[in-house]
């Protein structure tokens, strides 16, 4: 069992494991939110300590920290980065709706490291938190790990599916396949074509989720407790988003109204549901993916995806398309994580929303999974895409609906009259045709070649 020391706080004193660098009030938070294994999330941590960095640079170019806290700060800070987070930031998921646990729990750390390397009293509320409150930092690390998390993992993921997709696309621009509507055959398509709807419904979900990342650029440092700005420097914001903008490259800035941010989680709601439309995008073509290739014998055969795994544990030789199957549960995990994050949003309960911590966890949870999703399709299915292009044009061949281009030439009824008769009998339209209308041969053949059908008028 470990040594324990004395900690005190507003409230009295707290003894708390010695070997941790957290304070009283981090402990008390340990005690009081047992709810969950889960933790704050790293990535919203590490934006917490980049804005204790950016406040402490601030705070100090406006004369309120002396230069010699202000460079003690920006170490332990650097310093804190390299510990073991389960052990010195424990905080649970589940606590108080603000974050002011996460946002103490790394105000002290940060104080006793630098504490010990100014060898004098660091006070984790005056001097770590100065010009801040939980209602203002724990928003903004929000937006500060959600963007960073988009543009150093989701996009490049998204990227590299599409441009695979692209690619493809264009392999298989001539391969021809019977289209679908209805899961019932249709007219032809290529396969080109097949690839370049995904790739275009990827870019387009991807392009929804860039327009609402604009509004989490803006951050509402400086709005302290209710969005007035009381006990902070009114210079306090600009400077302390230019440090943050110096440190990622991204446009950050002072939000013209804090207090929208800290009330109101109508952008991180938007967020979350642009998340949501690249799953359903996700799910769709991990469905279809599934249905191309079902089989081996009795299923659509249009494609074989690699084999990763046995797929049953009684039946030998079988081999289930895994990966899509993941993805799709990804999908589903990403939708119902906008569904908390529709109930979070609405705790906005006059200045503050009160279920920030979770907020947090969902959107993040979410880009993450969907960032692997991405990548798994790229990596696992597409790296050795082919189609079975035998079996393709063989079911062409057999398709009756190919009767459809003979509308302009024969009229509706009688295309009906040989698409319903090449069904029943097993024929091909070519040879029904041939034998309904006087029409030439080659003529025919011209009409329903699939590769002309299937290429766009426009």
């Amino acid at each position: 069992m470990s040594k324990m020391r004395i900690e005190h706080d507003s409230m009295g004193n707290v003894q708390v494991p010695d070997d941790v660098y957290y304070q009283a009030q981090t402990q008390r938070a340990r005690d009081n939110f047992q709810f969950s294994k889960r933790r704050f999330p790293t990535p919203a941590i590490i934006a917490l300590l980049d804005i204790k960095s950016a406040a402490a640079k601030a705070n100090c170019q406006l004369g309120l920290l002396d230069n010699a806290m202000a460079k003690a700060i920006q170490q332990a800070i650097i310093a804190s980065k390299k510990l073991d987070f389960s052990q010195h930031f424990p905080i649970d998921l589940f606590q108080t709706g603000s974050g002011t646990s996460s946002n103490m729990n790394v105000n002290e750390v940060i104080a006793s490291l630098a504490s010990n390397i100014l060898q004098a009293k660091v006070h984790p509320n005056d001097h770590i938190n100065m010009g801040q409150s939980s209602n203002d930092v724990v928003p903004a690390c929000i937006h500060i790990s959600t963007v960073r998390q988009l543009k150093g993992l989701l996009y490049p993921s998204i990227k590299g599916l599409s441009d695979k997709l692209a690619t493809l696309a264009d392999e298989y621009s001539n391969t021809v396949k019977t289209g679908r509507t209805h899961l019932m055959d249709a007219m032809p398509i290529t396969l080109g074509q097949e690839l370049q709807c995904w790739q275009q419904q990827l870019n387009s979900a991807q392009a929804r989720i860039q327009h609402i990342e604009l509004s989490l650029h803006h951050l509402p440092l400086g709005g302290t407790a209710v969005g007035t700005g009381v006990n902070c420097d009114p210079n306090f914001a600009k400077l302390a988003c230019d440090y943050l903008q110096q440190q990622d490259q991204i446009p950050w800035q002072a939000a013209v109204m804090p207090a929208l941010y800290m009330s109101s989680q109508d952008h991180t709601l938007g967020m979350a549901s642009a998340l949501k439309g690249l799953a359903v995008t996700l799910l769709k073509i991990a469905n279809d993916l599934r249905w191309m290739n079902s089989g081996p014998v009795a299923g659509l055969q249009e494609i074989s995806l690699t084999a990763l795994q046995p797929g049953s544990s009684i039946m030998p030789g079988k081999v289930n398309p895994v990966i899509p199957e993941a993805v799709a549960m990804i999908a589903a995990e990403v939708i119902g994580n906008e569904t908390t994050i529709t109930i979070a949003a609405q705790s906005g309960n006059f200045q503050l929303n009160v279920m920030l911590p979770l907020i947090a966890d969902k959107l993040l949870s979410s880009i993450d999974l969907l960032t692997h999703a991405c990548q798994a399709m790229t990596d696992k299915v597409f790296a050795e895409f082919k189609p079975n292009a035998d079996h393709l044009t063989r079911a062409l061949e057999k398709n009756p609906i190919l009767a459809t281009a003979l509308n302009s030439v024969v009229g509706y009824d009688m295309a009906a009259k040989i698409a319903k008769r090449a069904d029943n009998e097993h024929k091909s339209v070519l040879v029904i045709a041939l034998e309904e209308t006087d029409l030439d041969k080659d003529k025919l053949k011209g009409i329903l070649d699939p590769l002309n059908l299937a290429k766009p008028y426009h």
